[in-house]
């Protein structure tokens, strides 16, 4: 194994690694808002200096592969594939500590029917579950995995657009709830954004075991 090998390979393990915790940060924000736990809430607020940390030094790592091998071809890819997926995960991350904020900011426990009705634990669980697969995608070198994102995320628009509505008619019905349910509103657009986020992760798997590049090909057909 060459120096360069063994570079990508500890690259590839920390970049899983940041993966797992902001999984665990999606799961724990999620147990905050069920069971309306403050100090599980703020824990995952405070864990979010380790998704950060993670993301300074893939950044540093993937200079330094730069600087010192000049990388080409499959090598290449896999870098700028990681300094993307990091960025990707650093954002998921800042979503998952703010949601966990609005629940902190939560003056009672939210609605459980106003949960119910935005569906917003469905759309947590399609977020997980596409970071989930997402991760095996890339560990496991399955772009095919990686195309049902796209779907996904398009579940989850549909979601965050019904949700608006319920939310809509229930402020309006409910002055004494106004202040929760802006509060839930927010969230749901939170979750919409981690599958945008998450969408973006499977077009850069795409990029790297593939050499596609499925951003410029959607630009492309829009100006046809």
């Amino acid at each position: 194994m060459t120096h360069l090998d063994t570079e990508l390979n500890e690259l590839k393990v920390n970049i899983i690694e940041m993966w797992n915790l902001v999984i665990s940060q999606m799961n724990k924000g999620e147990e905050a808002l069920r069971t309306f736990d403050r100090d599980l809430a703020r824990e995952v607020v405070e864990t979010e200096k380790r998704v950060n940390m993670f993301d300074l030094k893939i950044d540093k790592d993937c200079e330094n592969i730069f600087a010192l091998f000049q990388p080409v071809a499959t090598d290449l890819r896999l870098i700028l594939t990681s300094l993307k997926i990091n960025n990707n995960l650093e954002r998921i991350g800042d979503i998952a500590a703010s949601i966990a904020e609005f629940t902190l900011k939560a003056d009672r426990d939210f609605n459980k029917d106003i949960l119910d009705r935005t569906k917003i634990f469905e759309m947590y669980a399609i977020a997980r579950e596409m970071l989930s697969d997402t991760l095996e995608a890339f560990d496991k070198e399955d772009t095919r995995l990686a195309r049902t994102m796209f779907n996904r995320d398009s579940q989850l628009d549909d979601l965050d657009s019904r949700a608006l509505d319920v939310l809509t008619q229930s402020i309006a019905a409910d002055l004494d709830q106004v202040r929760n349910n802006l509060l839930v509103m927010s969230m749901v657009h939170k979750l919409e954004r981690v599958g945008d986020q998450t969408k973006n992760i499977a077009e850069e798997i795409i990029f790297y075991f593939e050499a596609k590049v499925l951003k410029h090909k959607k630009r492309k057909e829009k100006l046809k």
